[in-house]
């Protein structure tokens, strides 16, 4: 694995176990590992949408569907794609 991919990796990890201890000496090792800013800054997104995502299905106490739901979803985006089908349409 690329340098730059493990130290976003390991900021991705600090920011979600520890966002305290972040800090610009983070920024300092992305950077010399070879990540670009624009890099940084997309890793940093995706890791806060997720964590955003997870709690927020945390708290509202989502489930995961069965093998059996995520089969039917395949069928349906199979048969109609990510257009709903007409009688759910307005």
């Amino acid at each position: 694995m690329r340098p730059q991919v493990l130290a976003a990796l390991g900021l991705i990890e600090k920011l979600t176990s520890s966002p305290e201890d972040v800090g610009p000496s983070e920024m300092e090792k992305l950077r010399a590992a070879g990540a670009s800013d624009e890099a940084i800054e997309q890793a940093t997104a995706v890791c806060a949408l997720f964590n955003i995502i997870d709690r927020v299905a945390d708290a509202l106490d989502f489930h995961l569907p069965t093998e059996e739901g995520y089969q039917k979803s395949a069928d349906s985006l199979l048969k109609f794609g990510y257009s709903l089908p007409k009688p759910l349409r307005r």
